[in-house]
């Protein structure tokens, strides 16, 4: 590459390096619980303890133990790498940010690649080719949702990563794919993303699905050649996510990630921490044809808003209109298949489920499609607009500064606020520890068991095995509790739940068995961070004091 090109990518990855560090120094408690979930195991991991979490938040797959195996249904690589800096630098958040950072810095400079691409494929001239490639990896360097997601080490900026450099890879070998050999670096490279991807999101399968559908529809190729190539990316992908499956097998009894089916067939978000009333196919038909269909309305319209185009507007709103008319060359051919088949996935077979973050984790990728058509339609009409006008100069580098502004301002006027929820979270935990302490009710013991609404914000902030509040009758949850002796509090904060707390006010069978505690009052300034935490000590079931 020349050095103009180096100095181009080097100079979008400092940028977006910067504004996610300046934004990491501001998130202070890991928000929301999944990326609670991923430190804290990271961090059991540094101390000895083994991949294991304090939290046992969903009931589906067995052993429902503590300390619980960790990632029965969610994936390893971000926890493996958080916990690389935790070795050096100590198991602390701020050192888990460092590889989410550094992560996702990388997906803007896999974005000015493709913009690139896109330039070329177009026949661009060179300076308007040089500015969309720069603007779409500037952009993405400040856009809200890739900068937001890159201070958290969870499983988001990983897979996008991963997923955009498999898909600049797919364009490049289905160039000329005849001459990509068995030894070819490009398909091993392929495979290896594929499997990586699959140790961090199982959205992989529609990535290893769009490779194989690429592949199937490529016209003039002989069988042999196309074998090769889907042969050669599913041994390397199979190669480096076997260990793991092995790992799943002999802990939770199946090689693949768990409640997949049941979350498919959840009527409520809160399914996921179901008790005594799982999902199944009858209780999923019950609710009706009518109720179905909303259900994948709800989804669709929760993804293509909440996802897709609130956290980028307006910059958003333009590139998804756009979209129709700016997808359809070879060079993002790989990435409109992938964003495309998990939009209608987690859309319509995971309907409930995506409204509590499915696509939103897995929608990376499409955050820089998005950005990319909004570029390369402010190009297009920057440049038609010239025509017209007999422009003799350039203005291409209008569109790209448009982009750049637009999500500059958004963020630094957002972003703070994502940093002051961390930090009232915090305050909130750290308060609840020293006011159960003071009443003589401290959150600590080695048998000690607590149940919560928010458990793996419990459990990694208090130190103790919590399990989750399914959202169930007082009696199913105090046979829960007598499942795990030693459960001793429930905790309860912000309830939005059909049963908690109305159960406990209606006064329905076991809500005697939950005493509310006086925390007694708050000495600091400003609002008690406890104004909506409620703890229940729980009898009744053989485990109270």
């Amino acid at each position: 590459m020349s050095r103009e090109t180096w100095l181009s990518g080097l100079g979008v990855f400092g940028v977006a390096l910067v504004a996610r560090a300046l934004f990491a120094g501001q998130v202070v408690f890991p928000k929301p619980e999944d990326t609670a979930y991923y430190v804290g195991v990271a961090r059991n991991l540094v101390e000895g303890r083994g991949l294991v979490s304090d939290a046992l938040w969903s009931y589906g797959t067995p052993p429902l133990v503590f300390p619980r195996p960790a990632f029965e249904v969610w994936m390893p690589l971000p926890t493996f790498l958080a916990a690389i800096p935790m070795l050096l630098l100590g198991p602390t958040l701020a050192a888990a940010q460092i590889m989410s950072v550094l992560v996702g810095a990388t997906v803007p400079v896999l974005a000015w690649r493709l913009g690139a691409d896109v330039a070329a494929e177009r026949g661009l001239s060179p300076g308007r080719a040089r500015t969309l490639a720069l603007g779409t990896g500037l952009t993405c360097a400040v856009y809200l949702p890739l900068v937001l997601h890159s201070a958290l080490p969870d499983s988001t900026m990983l897979f996008a990563a991963l997923a955009l450099a498999a898909c600049l890879l797919m364009t490049r070998v289905l160039r000329d794919p005849r001459g990509a050999r068995i030894a070819d670096p490009r398909l091993l490279a392929i495979g290896g993303l594929v499997g990586l991807a699959a140790l961090t999101r199982n959205e992989a399968a529609w990535l290893a699905l769009t490779w194989l559908g690429l592949v199937t529809v490529r016209r003039g190729l002989d069988r042999s050649i196309k074998l090769r190539l889907v042969g050669v990316v599913a041994v390397v992908a199979l190669v480096v996510f076997t260990p793991w499956a092995v790992r799943n097998w002999s802990t939770f009894g199946s090689p693949l990630p768990g409640q997949a089916v049941t979350n498919a067939l959840s009527v409520t978000g809160f399914d996921i921490f179901a008790w005594k009333d799982p999902p199944t196919l009858s209780r999923y038909l019950a609710v009706g044809p009518a109720r179905l269909v909303e259900m994948r309305v709800e989804g669709l319209g929760h993804n293509l808003g909440n996802v897709l185009l609130l956290p980028g507007i307006p910059l958003s709103a333009f590139g998804l209109v756009a979209l129709p008319w700016t997808v359809g060359g070879h060079a993002v051919r790989p990435l409109v298949l992938l964003g495309l088949t998990t939009f209608l996935v987690t859309s319509l077979v995971f309907p409930v489920a995506t409204t509590w973050g499915t696509f939103l984790h897995a929608a990376g990728p499409v955050h820089v499609l998005i950005v990319l058509s909004a570029l390369v339609a402010l190009d297009a009409m920057l440049a038609g607009l010239g025509r017209r006008l007999g422009w003799t100069k350039e203005v291409a580098w209008l569109g790209a500064t448009m982009g750049v502004a637009s999500s500059i301002l958004f963020s630094l006027v957002l972003l703070p606020g994502f940093g002051s929820g961390s930090r009232d979270t915090a305050r909130l935990y750290t308060e609840l520890t020293a006011r159960m302490a003071a009443i003589d009710r401290p959150l600590r013991g080695d048998d000690l068991k607590v149940m919560s609404n928010f458990p793996i914000w419990v459990a990694e902030s208090q130190r103790v095995s919590t399990l989750a509040l399914p959202d169930e009758t007082p009696e199913d949850v105090l046979d829960l509790a007598a499942a795990f002796p030693d459960t001793r509090f429930l905790i309860l904060t912000n309830p939005e739940s059909r049963h908690w707390p109305s159960d406990l006010q209606v006064g329905l069978p076991g809500a005697a068995c939950f005493r509310p505690l006086d925390l007694g009052s708050y000495a600091g300034t400003g609002p008690d961070p406890l104004a909506t935490t409620t703890v229940y000590e729980i009898g009744c079931t053989g485990n109270g004091p």
